[in-house]
C-alpha cells in the first residue's frame, strides 16, 4: 500500500469511491454536482495550500483524505474515506497520520471537520484521536458546512 499526493490518473477512482461510500453505504444522497471540489482537486485543494492524499494498492484507490487551508493556521479536513474491504487494516490511521503530520509540520493550529451524524464508526475514530465534538456556535472561524445532519469536530494541533 502506498500513500501518495493527488494524481490525476486516479481522479475517476477517487470520485467513484467517495460517491459509493456516501450514497450506497451511508445513504446520505450526495451527488457529484453537490461536490464540485471533486471535479477539480488541484484547484480546490492544492492551489490554496491544502492537500489531497490517496491510499493506493495495486493501482487501485482504497482510501482518501484531504484538507483545505482556511488561513490563519486553520485547516478543514475533508473526504476521509476507506474502501469497505480495506477497513480495519489501519489504512485510515495511515492516511490520518499523514495528513495530521503534514499539518503540524506546516504550523497549522486547528483542524476542523464535519461528518454525517450516521457515521458512528467515524465519530469513535475522531474521538479516539483527540477531536472534540463542538456546536456550530463554537466554530473558531467561519466555515459553511453542508446543510445536512452533520456533527462538527475540532482538533487543536
Amino acid at each position: 500500500m502506498e500513500i501518495c499526493r493527488y494524481r490525476e490518473q486516479y481522479r475517476q477512482q477517487i470520485i467513484d469511491l467517495i460517491l459509493h461510500i456516501q450514497n450506497e453505504e451511508a445513504r446520505i444522497a450526495l451527488s457529484i454536482e453537490e461536490q464540485p471540489d471533486l471535479l477539480d482537486i488541484p484547484l480546490c485543494y492544492e492551489k490554496n495550500g491544502g492537500g489531497f492524499w490517496t491510499a493506493v494498492e495495486n493501482n487501485e484507490v482504497i482510501g482518501t483524505f484531504a484538507f483545505m487551508n482556511y488561513g490563519g493556521g486553520n485547516a478543514v479536513l475533508k473526504k476521509f474515506f476507506v474502501r469497505e474491504d480495506w477497513r480495519n487494516k489501519k489504512i485510515g490511521l495511515a492516511l490520518y497520520e499523514t495528513v495530521i503530520s503534514h499539518l503540524k509540520e506546516n504550523n497549522y493550529k486547528l483542524a476542523l471537520l464535519d461528518t454525517p451524524s450516521v457515521a458512528k464508526a467515524s465519530h469513535r475514530f475522531y474521538e479516539k484521536t483527540g477531536f472534540k465534538k463542538i456546536t456550530p456556535e463554537q466554530l473558531p472561524f467561519h466555515y459553511d458546512y453542508p446543510d445536512r445532519d452533520s456533527y462538527l469536530y475540532l482538533l487543536k494541533l
